[in-house]
């Protein structure tokens, strides 16, 4: 195990590692206690929806990286961060939901 994988690091920093099987490198990706974000880069649109969706991250990428946009969530999965940041999920944090029942069949006297 390296440390491209082992270590969350934050910075312009490129990992990268040999495997030869597509399972060997979700693998490697996927073992990890972080997920913050990810990337795949191919060329082939079903190995593309297939890792994207096997990848345990909360950000994952594909032939891009670094793009954002305000009203997608952002955040990461495992020991990378807690909560969402973005979109109405980043609001979900600072929410308190509240339930109110009203029986209305009974007579209510106004106002009350």
């Amino acid at each position: 195990m390296s440390a491209c994988t082992n270590d969350q690091i934050f910075g312009p920093v490129v990992s990268i590692g040999k495997f030869s099987t597509e399972e060997e490198a979700l693998a490697l990706a996927n073992n990890t206690t972080f997920g913050l974000a990810a990337a795949v880069h191919t060329n082939d649109a079903k190995q593309a929806f297939r890792v994207t969706s096997a990848l345990v991250a909360g950000t994952v990428w594909c032939n891009q990286y670094g793009m954002l946009h305000t009203g997608v969530p952002f955040g990461g999965f495992k020991m990378s961060g807690v909560g969402r940041e973005l979109g109405t999920a980043g609001l979900d944090g600072y929410l308190q939901i509240k339930s109110v029942h009203h029986n209305l069949t009974q007579t209510m006297e106004w106002p009350i």
